[in-house]
Formats: structure tokens, sequence, C-alpha cells
């Protein structure tokens, strides 16, 4: 066992969006100064947005500092034989003010050859929503690529397309290759690969503040679009109080929903770290001499070598997550 690890914090990394609002912070207490605060990055090792520790002997080391450090006692042994130094997953909370691009993301054989990258499988839990936001995910009718660019060129696109009115709870898996778009006020978590791949293919026509339109990756996206995806984005799980509640189990991650109203002695066996998204109250996580709390909007991390832990709370909901 490793005496030196134990439950981490990071500081978030706020990032202004055009369609961002001010939910991560009168919601979620984020510290942010950004008129337009469209996502606050909870785990990041994407690039140059690596993330720090906030908490405890280690704080102000970067995520790579920790994979350099400590390895496989970070994030399992089978995690960095295939990843190495690479932290694998992303996870965020997305505030959309206003509805973002309709998008798709790479596979991770195109994203690898065309960005030096992986794809970007990711999930979504919504937090809040405001009365009949939507979510668009997939098509609401048979596609093949000629229909598909026929709205695009019409500037129809979302004739063809799937919107669903959201509440909170409700939970999306999103494969690569699958259109989709956060729709104007619902905030959500996102667990995604690692990765900041986006093709963006329709933004609604909406200029900056110097009357540029964003730019769009159509001739990228064409060949990513899966047409004959099935319909199998909602996710249905339950809600059973002190216990793990499966919702999306794929190759990337594996994420439950746990109700929290006790204490749980939990075991880590199942060599990874896992992560732990507060959406709803507050618990305490205690290893040893450690305790850290995290309420509604904050995240944390076990390592791997932490392999016996306690969640206390009198009432909290978590997604917990591991690779």
């Amino acid at each position: 066992m490793n005496k030196t690890l134990y439950p981490l914090k990071f500081t978030p990394i706020l990032k202004e969006k055009i369609w961002g609002g001010q939910k991560l912070r009168t919601l979620l207490n984020k510290e942010s100064n950004l008129p337009n605060s469209g996502e606050s990055w909870e785990i990041t090792d994407v690039d140059d947005n690596t993330s720090i520790v906030s908490n405890g002997a280690l704080k102000g080391k970067s995520l790579k500092d920790l994979l350099e450090s400590f390895g496989s006692e970070l994030i399992g042994i089978h995690n960095y034989r295939i990843f190495k130094n690479k932290f694998p997953l992303l996870i965020k909370f997305i505030d959309a003010k206003e509805a973002l691009s309709i998008q798709l993301h790479p596979n991770d054989k195109l994203a690898a050859e065309r960005h030096n990258s992986f794809g970007k499988t990711e999930m979504w839990y919504v937090m809040q929503a405001d009365k009949d936001s939507k979510l668009i995910v997939g098509f609401n009718q048979n596609v093949d690529s000629e229909k598909y660019l026929k709205h695009l060129e019409d500037k129809t696109l979302p004739e063809i397309l799937n919107f669903d009115t959201v509440k909170k709870g409700d939970t999306y898996f999103i494969e690569v290759g699958r259109l989709h778009a956060i729709g104007a006020g619902v905030m959500l978590a996102e667990i995604q690969q690692t990765s900041d791949v986006t093709y963006r293919v329709y933004d609604w026509d909406r200029v900056d503040d110097d009357g540029n339109e964003r730019e769009l990756h159509n001739d990228l996206a064409i060949d990513a679009i899966d047409f004959n995806m099935p319909d199998n984005f909602r996710v249905a799980y339950s809600k059973t109080e002190n216990q793990l509640n499966q919702m999306v189990s794929c190759p990337y991650f594996t994420t439950s929903y746990l109700e929290v109203t006790t204490t749980l002695k939990k075991e880590n066996n199942k060599d990874s770290f896992i992560i732990y998204i507060c959406v709803e109250g507050s618990v305490t996580i205690t290893y040893n001499e450690h305790s850290e709390n995290i309420k509604k909007g904050e995240t944390i991390l076990v390592p791997a070598a932490v392999e016996h832990y306690e969640i206390n709370s009198k009432k909290a909901t978590l997604l917990e997550v591991y690779v």
C-alpha cells in the first residue's frame, strides 16, 4: 500500500464559451469572473489543461506530475500499461445558457490518424434543466449521407434531428459518430475520454462580437458520422440507496449512480482509480488519517493504491467512475 497517495481534489479550470452562462457560479459555487462560463474542467490531462491538486501534501502538483511520480499506483496497473503518463478521462460540468453547436466526435482510429488524439466517447448526466429544455441526440428518421448533406446545405439540419426534453437525472450515452448538442437551459456533468477533438457541423448561424461565425468542420465530419447507429442513447438505471447502480459500462469507463444515506465501507479491487462526482448534497470520504468533504459540483479522485476507504453522508448523490 502506498502511504503517500490519498483522495485527491483538484482546482477546476473554467472555460469561457459563447453559449455559456452563470449556473456554474450560482448553482455549483465555482469561482469565476467570466461573463459566459460554459465549462468547468474538473479533472483533465488535455494538452496544456492539466489539473492541479488543491488538497493535502501533494497540493500544487499537476496530474502530469502525479502520473510521472506514481504511475500505476495512481491509475492502476492495467491502465498504466495502456495509457502510460496520460490520464484516460476528462470530467466536466457544462452550463448551456444557449444551445451548443450540433457536433460529433471521431472514433479512436480517425482521431489518432488526424489529430494524434483519442476519440471522444462520452456520457451526460443532467444536473439541472430549465422548463422545456432539450438535448439533441441522433436522428429522428432514417438518414443517409445524401439526405444529411442536402439538409446541411439548406440549413434545415435540425428538421431531421432528434430533440429530447430533459429533466434532472436524465442520462445519455454519446458514442463516437453520433450527432448531438446540449440545448439552452441545461446544466450537466460530462464524463469522456481524454480528448478535445470536436467536429462542429452547424452553429445556428450565430456570430461572435466581431461578426464572425465559428469554424465548421463538415469536410472532416462526413467521414466520421455513423448513419446506422441504433437509438440506444437513453440510459435507464436504478436508484437503490447505498449501493452502486450501474449506468454505463463501455471500454472507456464504467459509471454508476450512488445515493448515500449512511456510512459505506468501500474496497477498491478494480485495479483502477475511482472518481466521485457529487451531483447532490455533500459527502465525506475518509482514508486513514485523511478526510475530505465534497459537495454538489465537486469531484474527487481516489487513487488505485487507496484500497480501503469510507463514504459518509446523511443524503448525497454521487456518480462513481472508473476505467
